[in-house]
């Protein structure tokens, strides 16, 4: 049994706190309402193509892309389920570790991130970009860097994707 007083926040910590709770909490679900508004997608399926994308060869394992989107490989394959039935995506073996699945990005899938990406990277740009300054860019990426350091493993998109893992 642990009989050390917590450290409680102080009223500076606490504020820093619950404001970004509340952007943590807001932000998702103002992205989420316009893409739904916008491209008949929520945020999640949106993650989930847009992930797809960014590899070169369009393809990704399935625990890798539940690991970048954030989720559980349940609720990714409920949403890559979805997703088939649109023609966005299809799942196959993985041909060098049939233990593992792929989720492959089609066409129609390519096209929908395509048409769906600038009015989403606007409406980023209007919630978060445009209401920051170039210097409090700099500092929400240190920030976002050490928080994400401090959480642990960071997501990754396979070997093959851009960028450090």
């Amino acid at each position: 049994m642990n009989t050390e007083e917590p450290r409680w926040l102080d009223a500076d910590e606490s504020a820093a706190w619950l404001a970004l709770h509340r952007i943590l909490t807001r932000l998702p679900a103002a992205l989420d309402a316009d893409l739904q508004r916008h491209a008949d997608l929520s945020f999640f399926e949106y993650q989930v193509l847009a992930g797809l994308s960014m590899n070169p060869d369009r393809k990704i394992r399935m625990s890798d892309l539940a690991e970048f989107s954030a989720s559980s490989l349940s609720r990714l394959s409920h949403t890559a389920r979805r997703l088939e039935s649109k023609g966005w995506l299809y799942r196959v073996p993985d041909p060098t570790d049939g233990r593992y699945t792929l989720a492959v990005l089609t066409d129609a899938g390519w096209d929908k991130v395509v048409a769906t990406a600038p009015g989403h990277v606007a409406e980023v740009r209007r919630l978060l970009i445009d209401a920051l300054s170039k210097a409090q860019h700099k500092q929400l990426r240190q920030i976002s860097e050490r928080v994400n350091d401090a959480i642990g493993t960071e997501p990754c998109l396979g070997e093959h994707a851009k960028g450090p893992c």
